[in-house]
């Protein structure tokens, strides 16, 4: 749970960095909350099927397929959450790829800091 929690917040400063670099509009500090929060949950459940049911494109795409899935995932919580807005198809492009940097070094700094809590 407390992993949950601390990759929701980690998506969560993911949009307001997005935010500031202009590549989406976030109208509410508690969208950005809901946003992170909604995220997590997508990535937890409707991601998981996702992978599974686009296996054989992965697979022949060599991994690169799973770049779409992040960003029909994205584009779920845009369609979900009203006070997040997306500028166009380029600009959710350059938000997955942000998002996936920033969750990617996030998981790495929680897994560590919980094992050694351990």
């Amino acid at each position: 749970m407390l992993r949950f929690i601390l990759r929701a917040l980690a998506s969560a400063i993911g949009f307001w960095i997005a935010s500031r670099i202009h590549l989406l509009r976030v109208d509410t500090t508690v969208a950005l909350i809901e946003g992170g929060l909604l995220l997590g949950i997508i990535n937890a459940l409707v991601r998981p099927i996702l992978i599974v049911l686009t296996l054989p494109l992965t697979i022949i795409t060599l991994g690169l397929f799973l770049f779409v899935v992040n960003v029909i995932t994205l584009w779920l919580v845009t369609v979900f959450i009203h006070a997040i807005h997306i500028h166009g198809f380029g600009h959710l492009l350059l938000t997955v790829i942000l998002l996936g940097v920033i969750s990617w070094a996030a998981s790495g700094l929680i897994n560590r800091i919980i094992d050694r809590s351990r």
